[in-house]
């Protein structure tokens, strides 16, 4: 049973250390955002409107994951190496 604990607790330290290291930058998040809009509206993509975005967004780090953010509204978040753009809320 103890080898069971140790096994486990040493797991969890490794995937916590692995979230740290694997954290993403705010570049890989600017650049997800770029990409996504251009992916959504081609047209977007043409005028430089993901560009845009990417660049007024403010990143957030929280040690093992990230989000960004455009006038208080959430845009991307990150963890473990990936970024997710999240689509915008139909008001």
């Amino acid at each position: 049973m103890a080898k069971a604990a140790i096994f486990s607790a040493i797991a969890a330290c490794a995937v916590v250390a692995a979230a740290f290291a694997l954290n993403p930058s705010p570049e890989q998040h600017r650049q997800r955002i770029s990409e996504a809009i251009a992916e959504r509206s081609p047209l977007a993509g043409m005028f430089g409107v993901g560009v845009i975005t990417a660049f007024t967004s403010t990143y957030h780090p929280l040690g093992v994951a990230s989000y960004t953010t455009v006038n208080g509204r959430t845009i991307s978040v990150g963890a473990f190496g990936m970024v997710f753009v999240l689509d915008p809320a139909q008001d």
